[in-house]
């Protein structure tokens, strides 16, 4: 027998929610298959079975507060019997089949790989059947945003599709308006908590440029081949920046410091973080040293990150630390914003989407790909004259990106 244990959590995490369970009592597993997942305020942990055997036992059920190193359940040999629940209930005599359908939705849930962890919480607390939903995701996979609407359907749906035609009574009535409570996940919660908090510890201020992408464009253009052909991965707009912002933290440190008390404390490394959407949350995973990244570096980098992301896989190592961050609204269609500060860090960069708009170039009016770019600051420390030459710095190395290689 062997008993399985929560993961050891980070000093900063103190509990966690068990979030799915993959497997039953009874069932086989094999060792370094994921039996459950449990999730934190910073990431979805998976615990993982140390041996081949059988689920025996679980102690803990899903929604269950869990802490470090607490036991989940056992794993036995095989032929092991699983040990009946503490608090099982004596099975009916018979069970309506409606009453049965939603357990079996849930089960299929557990059993699909595609799901991620969000989605599979929704589909198998609301009894959903994943293969009833209908799927947006870009490779065909069920968001988390189309199981809450099979949840809303489900919701106002009448009840004489669910019920016997005598009940056709019971449907709600034209009009209907339902409401729908949902818990915050973890993730959520923490996400809200440091946001609030950096706005009530920082002077945040926000300053404005303008970059003409016209340069950049030509140059993945010209490059796009020689360069997916040499390091697989294509020349996207956000190594150019990630390189950018590393040049100007350099002219500029005080913009890659960090407040601690009534210190400043300058960090004399660069690392960024890069705002990733996932299903679960803004996160927001760290490309370490990035001077000492190269363009293809960052491009798989930040790839990795972005399908660890929508696996539900990024670790606490990934998203410790940080001096600086960048922030990408423009893959959404924003055409500009005020970033909030990702504490402890002093700054962060936003990105918007390309709009060709008519400017003045050479004493003519053209029209040119043009982008809008934010630098969100903690004026305590930051004074406005930094902030704006920082983006000014930005602007002028993207609009010659040649200056990035010749570091001018």
């Amino acid at each position: 027998m062997a008993d399985i244990k929560v993961p050891v959590f980070s000093e900063s995490v103190s509990e966690g929610t068990l979030l799915t369970w993959h497997k039953k009592p009874g069932d086989t597993v094999k060792r370094g298959e994921v039996l459950a997942e449990i999730e934190t305020d910073k990431v979805v942990l998976e615990v993982t079975a140390l041996q081949d055997g059988v689920l025996v036992s679980i102690a803990k059920q899903e929604g269950d507060t869990v802490l470090s190193e607490e036991t989940l359940g056992v794993v036995g040999d095989a032929g092991s019997a699983p040990a009946p629940a503490a608090d099982a209930a004596p099975a009916p005599a018979a069970v309506p089949a409606a009453t049965t359908a939603p357990a079996d939705a849930g089960h299929e849930a557990t059993r699909r790989d595609d799901l991620s962890p969000a989605v599979r919480k929704v589909v198998v607390e609301n009894g959903l059947n994943p293969a009833q939903i209908p799927a947006t995701g870009p490779k065909g996979n069920i968001t988390k945003a189309d199981a809450l609407g099979a949840v809303g359907q489900q919701a106002g749906q009448p009840a004489a599709q669910a019920a016997a035609p005598a009940q056709a009574a019971v449907a709600v009535p034209a009009g209907a308006r339902p409401e729908q409570r949902v818990p915050m996940t973890r993730i959520r919660q923490r996400i809200s908590e440091r946001l609030k908090d950096v706005q009530n510890t920082a002077a945040i201020l926000t300053t404005f440029n303008e970059v003409n992408m016209q340069p950049a464009m030509d140059l993945r253009k010209r490059y796009q081949d020689q360069f997916v052909a040499k390091h697989g991965v294509k020349l996207g707009f956000m190594s150019l920046f990630v390189r950018a912002a590393t040049e100007a933290l350099k002219a500029f440190p005080v913009v890659n410091a960090s407040v601690d008390g009534k210190d400043i404390i300058y960090h004399g490394f660069y690392d960024i973080g890069i705002a990733v959407a996932s299903d679960r949350g803004l996160v927001v995973p760290i490309l370490r040293d990035t001077d000492q990244m190269s363009l293809a570096g960052i491009e798989k980098a930040i790839g990795g990150f972005a399908q660890k992301a929508k696996a539900g896989k990024l670790t606490l190592e990934d998203m410790s630390g940080g001096t600086f961050s960048i922030t990408n609204g423009g893959t959404f269609g924003s055409m500009m914003s005020t970033p909030i500060i990702n504490a402890p860090q002093s700054a962060i960069l936003g990105m918007h989407n390309i709009i060709e708009r008519p400017i003045a170039q050479n004493g003519q009016v053209v029209i040119a790909p043009m982008m809008y770019i934010a630098l969100s600051y903690d004026h305590r420390i930051i004074d406005g004259k930094e902030a704006v030459q920082f983006l000014v710095t930005i602007k002028n190395l993207l609009e010659d990106p040649a200056r990035m290689l010749l570091e001018l």
